[in-house]
Parts: C-alpha cells; sequence; structure tokens
C-alpha cells in the first residue's frame, strides 16, 4: 500500500486495518508513553478494533508503557488514569486488548544506582538510567511476546517532522515497506502508522476527537500545555535514546539530570503546582553536587583507577558518606512532599550494598596493613 500522505487519515486508517487484517496471527504492541503521538495511535487502533466485528477481532493488540520508577508526578498520574480507561473500554467491549506497565528490575532502579552503588548523576556523556530503566524492562516483554508468537509488530507513534535527528533516524531504518526490522530485537517489525503526520495534525486530531474509551483529551492537553514541552518517548533502542534527556523541554523523570535545566518540571511549578518546586530543588542539587571531586571516590567500582588520555583522573562513584546524605536527603523530601519517592525494597537493596561496600572497604584496608608489616 502507498504511504499515507500528509493530514490523510482516512488512508492511515486504511493502512491500519489492511495490516491487521493480515492472515497472521503476530501480535501488536503499541509504545504508549501517554504523549499525544502514543495517544494518537492507540486512538486510531482502538477505533478500527470496534469497527471490526467479534469474529475478525483474532490479533491481540498489547498497550505497553513503561515507569521508570522516578516519573515527574502528574505525568504517572496521567498515564495511570489513561490506561485504566483503556482497559475498563476494551474489557466493556470484548476486544483483545492487554494493557501492561513495564519497571526496572530493582537492582536497576535509579535509586540503587545512583544511591546505592553510587553512581553519579547521568549526564550526556555517562546516561546510565535510559538502558536500565527504560530500554531493558521494554525489551524484554517484546522478547516475550516474539518467544510466544515467533513474531511481533511494534507500533510507534514516530514522525518524520518531530526533529532533524528524529527525521534521520526514520530515513536511515526505512527500508520503503510498512514494516521494517527492528535494530536491536530480533523478530520484532516496526510499525509508523504516523511517520507523515506534522505536530499540528495530531494537535488538530485530539482537541477534535473524544478517546474512543471514553472521557476526553482536555487533561492530556493542559498536561502539555503546563509543562510547555513533550513526552519521553517508549525506548526500545539506543538509537532513540537522544530522545529522551534532550534540551527540549519534555516531562519524563523528575530525576533526570541529563537536561541542564528540567524546563518541564519548571513548567508545572510555574502553571500553579508549587507543590513540585522541592523536587526541582533536589533534582538541582543533584546535578550541582555531580562534578563534587571531594563527594567521589578516586577507584571506580571494580577497583581501578581512569585517567584521560592527559593524565586527568576520572573519578568514580559518589562516596559512601555522599551516598548516606542523599539517602537522608530524599528520605526528608519524602516526608515534606507527604508521598513515597523511593521503595521499602529499594532501600533495603541499597543498604544490603552499602554494607557490601564497607566489608570491601575493611578487607582492603586490612591487605594494606599486611602489605606495610610485611615489607617492615
Amino acid at each position: 500500500m502507498e504511504e499515507s500522505s500528509v493530514s490523510d487519515f482516512p488512508a492511515i486508517r486504511a493502512d491500519l486495518l489492511d495490516e491487521y487484517r493480515q492472515d497472521h496471527e503476530k501480535p501488536w504492541i503499541i509504545g504508549y508513553s501517554g504523549g499525544k503521538d502514543s495517544t494518537l495511535v492507540a486512538h486510531l487502533v482502538f477505533e478500527m478494533l470496534l469497527s471490526l466485528p467479534p469474529s475478525q477481532r483474532t490479533r491481540p493488540v498489547h498497550i505497553l508503557a513503561n515507569d521508570t520508577l522516578v516519573e515527574s508526578p502528574l505525568v504517572v498520574q496521567h498515564l495511570a488514569t489513561s490506561l485504566e480507561e483503556i482497559k475498563g473500554a476494551a474489557s466493556a467491549f470484548g476486544l483483545p486488548v492487554i494493557v501492561q506497565i513495564t519497571r526496572p528490575e530493582l537492582a536497576q532502579s535509579f535509586w540503587v544506582n545512583l544511591i546505592g552503588r553510587g553512581y553519579p548523576s547521568p549526564n550526556r556523556s555517562f546516561r546510565w538510567c535510559t538502558d536500565r530503566m527504560k530500554i531493558r524492562p521494554t525489551s524484554r516483554y517484546i522478547k516475550n511476546q516474539v518467544d510466544e508468537a515467533g513474531q511481533a509488530i511494534l507500533l510507534l507513534g514516530v514522525r518524520r517532522s518531530e526533529s532533524a535527528a528524529r527525521a534521520a533516524t526514520v530515513k536511515r531504518y526505512d527500508t520503503g515497506g510498512r514494516l521494517n526490522k527492528h535494530n536491536d530485537l530480533a523478530g520484532c517489525m516496526v510499525y509508523r502508522p504516523i511517520v507523515e503526520l506534522d505536530t499540528d495534525d495530531v494537535w488538530e486530531f485530539l482537541a477534535s476527537n473524544e478517546p474512543p474509551w471514553g472521557g476526553s483529551y482536555s487533561k492530556l492537553i493542559r498536561l502539555y500545555r503546563n509543562a510547555s514541552g513533550g513526552e519521553c518517548p517508549v525506548v526500545t533502542s539506543k538509537d532513540d535514546a537522544p530522545s529522551c534527556g534532550t534540551t527540549s523541554s519534555r516531562f519524563g523523570c523528575w530525576t533526570c539530570t541529563v537536561v541542564t535545566k528540567d524546563r518541564s518540571l519548571e513548567g508545572f511549578v510555574e502553571a500553579g503546582f508549587e507543590e513540585f518546586t522541592p523536587l526541582l530543588d533536589f533534582r538541582d542539587w543533584l546535578v550541582a553536587i555531580r562534578n563534587d571531586k571531594w563527594r567521589r571516590e578516586a577507584r571506580r567500582r571494580n577497583g581501578r583507577i581512569t585517567t584521560t588520555s592527559t593524565g586527568r583522573l576520572i573519578p568514580g562513584p559518589f562516596t559512601l558518606e555522599t551516598r548516606v546524605e542523599i539517602m537522608d536527603r530524599l528520605q526528608a523530601l519524602e516526608a515534606r512532599m507527604g508521598q513515597r519517592l523511593v521503595m521499602d525494597e529499594e532501600v533495603a537493596l541499597i543498604q544490603t550494598i552499602w554494607s557490601e561496600d564497607i566489608a570491601k572497604q575493611c578487607q582492603a584496608k586490612t591487605l594494606d596493613v599486611f602489605e606495610i608489616n610485611k615489607v617492615t
């Protein structure tokens, strides 16, 4: 089928229907962030399923979202509400829709890595968070579906006009067909049904249509207006990672230190959500202490000392004292906000890692003393 033209929603709908009716049982997986683009894809797919008689709704559709466990509170609330609405309506209409939220493994959560292991606050040159918190959990779910069905089709709400970088990515991996192989996930085909739409097309559609699962898009529109930005998308490949933590104003993790300024969280505060000011202050503090040499170990966690080609020391993780201070401040922030920001399971694992680190330090000091005594 020919590629759909800009604003040609009838062609997009026809393309979706034609692909869904293909003679195979490969499941669809919609990468859903709760933002405008993935919401539009979910809307069109849900609408298409409703148009079919029950006997033709033969292929399951997974609505797959990712929760990093440190999402902006307003975004978490919006995502949870929209997913519940989709799940409830799908059940009521008897649609083969499966709603799923993926989360990072406990050992790979933001706080376990930052406070437990002392990983420095992420920046553009050491963005350890995206892979552990977004790519791995989402990829694991997709791989499971591929293992069960032999192949799966991932629907993404990416658009060529989003940015020059996005256009280049789409062009690089576009083979000219409807489906393209995923760069990293074997057995996963990628389908971009709205790739040729522009931002005005998306907003015009959402503003003039109600969700097929009920309610309205007024909260979504207001969320964007307050944040003055866009969503961090579902990420299933390191090629997509630059979309997470760019210099543009995107709402995502409230702890994101990859950006210089969290303009989306600032936008929420300026829009009247002053209760989030402490989160903004804490995030800015994490940025400020990252390169404080007195807060970093000389050696990496593997015991090695690393230097640049010019001989400059590349510091290791945060010192144990700094990690304890971050935890104390985080728990004080919890009390001030009146909500949980770190799970009990994370705290327990962090304390276990601290105990292991203290034991290693004691062992190292004992060996040093032994070597000194041996020489003397």
